[in-house]
Protein backbone atom coordinates (compact mmCIF):
# COMPACT_ATOMS: atom_id res chain seq x y z
CA UNK A 1 0.00 0.00 0.00
CA UNK A 2 1.19 2.95 -0.85
CA UNK A 3 -1.39 6.16 0.57
CA UNK A 4 -4.02 5.61 3.00
CA UNK A 5 -6.72 8.28 2.44
CA UNK A 6 -10.12 6.43 2.04
CA UNK A 7 -11.81 2.59 2.47
CA UNK A 8 -10.46 1.82 -1.06
CA UNK A 9 -6.95 2.21 -0.56
CA UNK A 10 -7.10 -0.92 2.23
CA UNK A 11 -8.86 -3.50 -0.17
CA UNK A 12 -10.84 -6.16 0.67
CA UNK A 13 -12.43 -5.06 3.57
CA UNK A 14 -12.34 -9.02 5.21
CA UNK A 15 -8.75 -9.34 4.53
CA UNK A 16 -8.09 -6.07 6.55
CA UNK A 17 -10.48 -6.87 9.42
CA UNK A 18 -8.63 -10.58 9.49
CA UNK A 19 -5.20 -8.68 9.89
CA UNK A 20 -6.74 -6.08 12.76
CA UNK A 21 -8.22 -9.38 14.85
CA UNK A 22 -4.50 -10.79 14.58
CA UNK A 23 -2.52 -7.83 15.55
CA UNK A 24 -5.03 -7.24 18.31
CA UNK A 25 -4.29 -10.69 19.27
CA UNK A 26 -0.53 -9.68 19.63
CA UNK A 27 0.39 -6.08 18.88
CA UNK A 28 4.14 -6.54 18.71
CA UNK A 29 4.41 -9.66 16.57
CA UNK A 30 5.64 -7.53 13.88
CA UNK A 31 8.06 -5.11 15.55
CA UNK A 32 10.87 -6.91 13.19
CA UNK A 33 9.41 -5.99 9.91
CA UNK A 34 11.43 -2.89 9.04
CA UNK A 35 14.40 -1.63 11.11
CA UNK A 36 14.89 1.69 11.73
CA UNK A 37 11.83 3.07 9.72
CA UNK A 38 10.88 7.25 10.69
CA UNK A 39 7.37 7.92 11.07
CA UNK A 40 6.42 11.51 10.68
CA UNK A 41 3.25 12.89 12.19
CA UNK A 42 2.31 16.58 11.31
CA UNK A 43 -0.50 18.51 13.04
CA UNK A 44 -2.29 21.86 11.21
CA UNK A 45 -4.98 21.21 13.90
CA UNK A 46 -5.45 19.52 17.30
CA UNK A 47 -5.57 16.03 18.24
CA UNK A 48 -5.92 13.29 21.17
CA UNK A 49 -6.99 9.97 20.18
CA UNK A 50 -5.32 10.13 16.52
CA UNK A 51 -2.07 11.56 18.06
CA UNK A 52 -1.94 8.96 21.03
CA UNK A 53 -2.94 6.13 18.75
CA UNK A 54 -1.05 6.31 15.78
CA UNK A 55 2.48 6.86 17.97
CA UNK A 56 1.56 4.10 19.64
CA UNK A 57 0.83 1.89 16.68
CA UNK A 58 4.34 3.23 15.29
CA UNK A 59 6.16 1.95 18.88
CA UNK A 60 4.20 -1.10 18.56
CA UNK A 61 6.10 -1.65 15.12
CA UNK A 62 9.41 -0.40 16.11
CA UNK A 63 9.12 2.88 14.60
CA UNK A 64 11.12 6.01 14.86
CA UNK A 65 8.51 8.93 15.87
CA UNK A 66 8.94 12.37 15.05
CA UNK A 67 5.84 14.33 16.21
CA UNK A 68 5.28 18.00 14.11
CA UNK A 69 2.82 20.59 15.80
CA UNK A 70 2.51 23.14 12.86
CA UNK A 71 0.92 25.94 15.48
CA UNK A 72 3.78 25.55 17.93
CA UNK A 73 7.54 25.82 17.40
CA UNK A 74 7.51 25.24 13.53
CA UNK A 75 7.08 28.10 10.47
CA UNK A 76 3.39 29.36 9.64
CA UNK A 77 3.01 27.37 6.25
CA UNK A 78 1.06 29.51 2.84
CA UNK A 79 -0.77 26.80 0.85
CA UNK A 80 -1.55 28.78 -1.59
CA UNK A 81 -0.24 29.07 -5.38
CA UNK A 82 0.34 32.72 -6.68
CA UNK A 83 0.63 34.27 -3.85
CA UNK A 84 3.05 37.65 -2.89
CA UNK A 85 4.26 36.25 0.71
CA UNK A 86 4.70 39.41 2.60
CA UNK A 87 2.19 38.55 5.08
CA UNK A 88 3.02 36.14 8.28
CA UNK A 89 3.83 33.23 6.46
CA UNK A 90 7.06 33.04 6.08
CA UNK A 91 7.57 29.51 4.35
CA UNK A 92 5.34 27.52 1.84
CA UNK A 93 4.22 24.09 1.99
CA UNK A 94 5.74 23.72 -1.45
CA UNK A 95 9.26 23.59 0.05
CA UNK A 96 8.49 22.22 3.11
CA UNK A 97 7.11 19.14 1.94
CA UNK A 98 9.66 17.34 0.33
CA UNK A 99 12.13 18.92 3.20
CA UNK A 100 9.84 17.03 5.35
CA UNK A 101 10.38 13.99 3.59
CA UNK A 102 14.48 13.79 3.55
CA UNK A 103 13.88 13.20 7.70
CA UNK A 104 11.34 10.16 7.03
CA UNK A 105 9.88 7.30 5.70
CA UNK A 106 5.79 7.77 6.24
CA UNK A 107 4.00 10.65 6.71
CA UNK A 108 0.15 11.30 8.31
CA UNK A 109 -0.95 14.45 8.13
CA UNK A 110 -3.96 15.94 9.85
CA UNK A 111 -5.63 19.26 8.18
CA UNK A 112 -9.17 20.04 8.84
CA UNK A 113 -11.72 22.15 6.44
CA UNK A 114 -11.48 25.18 6.76
CA UNK A 115 -14.77 26.49 5.69
CA UNK A 116 -13.87 28.76 3.24
CA UNK A 117 -14.00 27.48 -0.02
CA UNK A 118 -15.87 24.10 -0.59
CA UNK A 119 -13.96 23.29 -3.13
CA UNK A 120 -10.73 23.86 -1.46
CA UNK A 121 -11.81 21.73 1.36
CA UNK A 122 -13.44 18.98 -1.15
CA UNK A 123 -10.51 18.96 -3.07
CA UNK A 124 -8.56 17.63 -0.63
CA UNK A 125 -5.53 20.37 -1.19
CA UNK A 126 -3.45 19.86 1.72
CA UNK A 127 -3.30 16.33 1.90
CA UNK A 128 -2.60 15.81 -2.04
CA UNK A 129 0.16 18.46 -1.23
CA UNK A 130 2.10 15.83 0.40
CA UNK A 131 0.93 12.63 -1.55
CA UNK A 132 2.27 14.48 -4.75
CA UNK A 133 5.41 16.42 -3.29
CA UNK A 134 6.74 14.35 -0.37
CA UNK A 135 8.25 11.47 -2.08
CA UNK A 136 6.92 8.97 0.67
CA UNK A 137 3.79 6.91 1.80
CA UNK A 138 1.45 9.39 2.95
CA UNK A 139 -1.62 8.53 5.04
CA UNK A 140 -4.78 10.60 6.37
CA UNK A 141 -4.85 11.22 10.08
CA UNK A 142 -7.98 13.55 9.42
CA UNK A 143 -8.57 15.01 6.07
CA UNK A 144 -10.96 17.94 4.97
CA UNK A 145 -13.49 14.88 3.84
CA UNK A 146 -12.48 12.19 5.55
CA UNK A 147 -11.14 10.62 8.73
CA UNK A 148 -10.38 6.74 7.46
CA UNK A 149 -8.48 5.54 11.02
CA UNK A 150 -11.70 6.71 12.80
CA UNK A 151 -14.05 4.99 10.34
CA UNK A 152 -12.00 1.49 10.33
CA UNK A 153 -11.62 1.16 13.91
CA UNK A 154 -15.43 2.24 14.09
CA UNK A 155 -15.77 -1.40 11.58
CA UNK A 156 -13.97 -3.41 13.81
CA UNK A 157 -15.79 -1.80 16.67
CA UNK A 158 -18.86 -3.46 15.23
CA UNK A 159 -17.43 -6.20 14.36
CA UNK A 160 -16.61 -7.23 17.83
CA UNK A 161 -19.80 -6.68 19.17
CA UNK A 162 -22.75 -7.06 16.28
CA UNK A 163 -24.77 -10.18 17.62
CA UNK A 164 -26.08 -10.31 13.71
CA UNK A 165 -24.19 -10.79 10.59
CA UNK A 166 -26.39 -7.57 9.39
CA UNK A 167 -26.78 -5.10 11.83
CA UNK A 168 -28.56 -1.71 11.62
CA UNK A 169 -26.54 1.19 11.71
CA UNK A 170 -27.91 4.31 12.29
CA UNK A 171 -25.63 7.76 12.10
CA UNK A 172 -27.28 10.61 13.80
CA UNK A 173 -26.65 14.19 13.50
CA UNK A 174 -26.90 15.98 16.80
CA UNK A 175 -26.91 19.47 18.20
CA UNK A 176 -23.50 20.90 18.74
CA UNK A 177 -22.37 25.32 19.49
CA UNK A 178 -19.81 25.05 17.03
CA UNK A 179 -19.81 24.49 13.32
CA UNK A 180 -17.95 20.93 12.22
CA UNK A 181 -16.50 19.61 9.52
CA UNK A 182 -18.33 16.54 7.42
CA UNK A 183 -15.61 14.37 7.52
CA UNK A 184 -16.42 11.64 10.41
CA UNK A 185 -19.63 11.39 8.83
CA UNK A 186 -18.28 11.32 5.09
CA UNK A 187 -15.87 8.65 6.23
CA UNK A 188 -18.13 6.31 8.44
CA UNK A 189 -21.03 6.43 5.43
CA UNK A 190 -18.30 5.57 3.14
CA UNK A 191 -16.92 2.82 4.86
CA UNK A 192 -20.72 1.05 6.09
CA UNK A 193 -21.48 1.41 2.72
CA UNK A 194 -18.60 -0.42 1.61
CA UNK A 195 -20.34 -3.44 4.22
CA UNK A 196 -23.31 -5.31 4.07
CA UNK A 197 -24.95 -3.88 6.99
CA UNK A 198 -28.14 -2.03 7.10
CA UNK A 199 -27.60 1.37 7.15
CA UNK A 200 -29.43 4.55 7.52
CA UNK A 201 -28.54 8.00 8.09
CA UNK A 202 -31.15 10.32 10.19
CA UNK A 203 -30.74 14.51 10.35
CA UNK A 204 -32.76 17.10 9.61
CA UNK A 205 -33.68 19.14 6.39
CA UNK A 206 -30.52 21.16 5.30
CA UNK A 207 -28.03 18.65 6.45
CA UNK A 208 -27.64 16.26 3.49
CA UNK A 209 -24.01 15.05 2.90
CA UNK A 210 -21.91 14.93 -0.22
CA UNK A 211 -24.41 11.99 -2.50
CA UNK A 212 -20.97 10.03 -3.23
CA UNK A 213 -20.86 9.45 0.90
CA UNK A 214 -24.24 8.84 1.17
CA UNK A 215 -24.06 6.50 -1.61
CA UNK A 216 -26.87 3.74 -0.83
CA UNK A 217 -27.91 4.34 2.56
CA UNK A 218 -31.05 4.81 3.05
CA UNK A 219 -31.52 8.53 4.66
CA UNK A 220 -34.48 9.58 7.26
CA UNK A 221 -35.30 13.15 8.38
CA UNK A 222 -37.61 11.14 11.25
CA UNK A 223 -35.01 10.54 14.29
CA UNK A 224 -36.99 7.84 16.65
CA UNK A 225 -38.11 6.42 13.41
CA UNK A 226 -34.74 5.75 12.24
CA UNK A 227 -33.84 4.00 15.45
CA UNK A 228 -36.20 1.62 15.61
CA UNK A 229 -34.75 -1.46 15.94
CA UNK A 230 -31.13 0.03 15.75
CA UNK A 231 -28.19 -2.26 16.81
CA UNK A 232 -25.72 0.75 16.77
CA UNK A 233 -26.55 4.05 17.04
CA UNK A 234 -23.31 6.39 15.96
CA UNK A 235 -23.87 10.04 16.87
CA UNK A 236 -22.18 13.07 15.12
CA UNK A 237 -22.49 16.76 14.34
CA UNK A 238 -21.84 17.73 11.11
CA UNK A 239 -22.59 21.33 9.57
CA UNK A 240 -24.10 22.13 6.24
CA UNK A 241 -22.56 20.56 3.23
CA UNK A 242 -25.18 21.96 0.05
CA UNK A 243 -25.31 25.21 -1.24
CA UNK A 244 -24.26 28.92 0.23
CA UNK A 245 -24.64 27.06 3.18
CA UNK A 246 -21.42 25.18 3.41
CA UNK A 247 -19.93 25.21 6.54
CA UNK A 248 -22.80 26.75 8.90
CA UNK A 249 -25.35 25.63 11.66
CA UNK A 250 -28.92 25.73 10.32
CA UNK A 251 -30.05 24.31 14.02
CA UNK A 252 -28.98 23.41 17.29
CA UNK A 253 -32.69 21.67 18.28
CA UNK A 254 -32.04 19.91 21.44
CA UNK A 255 -34.83 17.24 20.36
CA UNK A 256 -31.79 15.20 18.38
CA UNK A 257 -29.69 15.03 21.53
CA UNK A 258 -29.42 11.23 22.32
CA UNK A 259 -30.97 10.30 24.96
CA UNK A 260 -32.63 7.36 26.64
CA UNK A 261 -35.83 7.68 25.16
CA UNK A 262 -34.26 7.07 21.74
CA UNK A 263 -32.25 4.46 22.64
CA UNK A 264 -35.77 2.83 23.79
CA UNK A 265 -37.25 2.30 20.74
CA UNK A 266 -33.50 0.52 19.44
CA UNK A 267 -32.91 -3.17 19.88
CA UNK A 268 -30.82 -2.64 22.98
CA UNK A 269 -28.31 -0.72 20.67
CA UNK A 270 -24.49 0.06 21.50
CA UNK A 271 -23.99 3.80 21.72
CA UNK A 272 -21.19 4.94 19.46
CA UNK A 273 -19.12 8.16 18.81
CA UNK A 274 -15.74 9.13 17.62
CA UNK A 275 -14.70 11.65 20.90
CA UNK A 276 -14.33 13.82 21.84
CA UNK A 277 -18.33 14.45 22.81
CA UNK A 278 -20.19 16.99 23.41
CA UNK A 279 -22.25 15.65 26.80
CA UNK A 280 -26.09 16.51 26.91
CA UNK A 281 -25.67 17.95 23.33
CA UNK A 282 -24.68 15.00 21.31
CA UNK A 283 -25.69 12.62 23.96
CA UNK A 284 -26.97 12.57 27.45
CA UNK A 285 -24.73 11.34 30.49
CA UNK A 286 -27.46 8.51 31.35
CA UNK A 287 -26.64 7.16 27.48
CA UNK A 288 -23.15 7.87 27.07
CA UNK A 289 -22.55 6.12 30.99
CA UNK A 290 -24.41 3.37 30.09
CA UNK A 291 -23.40 -0.29 29.56
CA UNK A 292 -24.63 -0.24 26.04
CA UNK A 293 -21.83 2.77 25.72
CA UNK A 294 -19.11 0.83 23.80
CA UNK A 295 -16.98 4.91 22.85
CA UNK A 296 -14.43 3.40 25.17
CA UNK A 297 -13.03 0.01 23.11
CA UNK A 298 -13.95 1.56 20.27
CA UNK A 299 -11.26 4.69 20.97
CA UNK A 300 -8.78 1.84 21.98
CA UNK A 301 -9.56 0.29 18.70
CA UNK A 302 -7.75 3.40 17.28
CA UNK A 303 -4.65 1.60 17.87
CA UNK A 304 -5.34 -1.34 16.13
CA UNK A 305 -6.91 0.66 12.77
CA UNK A 306 -3.49 2.48 12.50
CA UNK A 307 -1.46 -0.63 13.60
CA UNK A 308 -2.45 -2.17 10.23
CA UNK A 309 -1.84 0.91 8.03
CA UNK A 310 1.74 1.50 9.31
CA UNK A 311 1.97 -2.44 8.58
CA UNK A 312 0.73 -2.24 4.80
CA UNK A 313 2.76 1.07 4.50
CA UNK A 314 5.89 -0.38 5.49
CA UNK A 315 5.22 -3.71 3.72
CA UNK A 316 5.15 -1.22 0.79
CA UNK A 317 8.40 -0.02 1.27
CA UNK A 318 10.17 -3.37 0.81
Amino acid sequence: MKQFTDVHDLGDIQVALKEAFEIKKDRFKDIELVKNKTLMMIFFNSSLRTRLSTQKAATNLGMNVIVLDMNQGAWQLETERGVIMDGDKPEHLLEAIPVIGCYCDIIGVRSFARFENKEYDYNEVVINQFIQYSGRPVFSMEAATRHPLQSFADLITIEEYKKTARPKVVMSWAPHPHPLPQAVPNSFAEWMNATDYEFVITHPEGYELAPNFVGNARVEYDQMKAFEGADFIYAKNWSAYTGDNYGQILSKDRAWTVGTEHMAVTNNAYFMHCLPVRRNMIVTDDVIESPQSIVIPEAANREISAQVVLKRLLEGLE
